[in-house]
């Protein structure tokens, strides 16, 4: 029984990580640059702040949950998709996080913010690609019988 509830916690923290990352990369970025550059950075600014946690805390659980599931069942499948949802933990702080923090402090002059907030949408992609692999990886092996 406890296995299965790991399995759907793994299964849902994954499905969460990358639902959010994708919603980021196919809809609020592309609306965010539409809005012009100083509105865009404001909205970086509110919506960066408030769905971080959320974004590291799925994959985190994603991560630990996938791990001790594959120690518990000796299947693979979910210690990978785990690491890979866990991948954009440390992409985040070693790649993107330098872009993040220019585009929280101070104000850039607006060729500079255009040229962070067009860096950080091509980053989080990356981001977007984990989560989707790791999703599609477990739908098409999960078995919870």
């Amino acid at each position: 029984m406890a296995t299965i509830a790991l399995k759907s916690l793994t299964l849902g923290s994954a499905g969460l990580f990358a639902l959010w990352a994708l919603y980021v990369s196919l809809v609020e970025h592309p609306a965010r640059l539409r809005t012009g550059v100083a509105s865009g950075v404001a909205e970086f600014r509110e919506s960066y702040r408030r769905a971080a946690p959320w974004q590291a805390g799925a994959a985190a659980i994603s991560l630990v949950s996938g791990v001790i599931v594959s120690l518990l069942t000796s299947e693979w499948v979910w210690a990978v998709s785990g690491v890979t949802v866990g991948l954009a933990i440390p992409f985040t702080l070693l790649v993107i996080l330098p872009t993040n923090r220019q585009l929280l402090r101070g104000a850039p002059s607006e060729s500079e913010a255009a040229t962070l907030l067009a860096r950080w949408g091509h980053l989080h992609w990356v981001r977007s690609l984990l989560g989707l692999a790791a999703l599609l990886l477990l739908c098409s092996r999960v078995r919870f019988v």
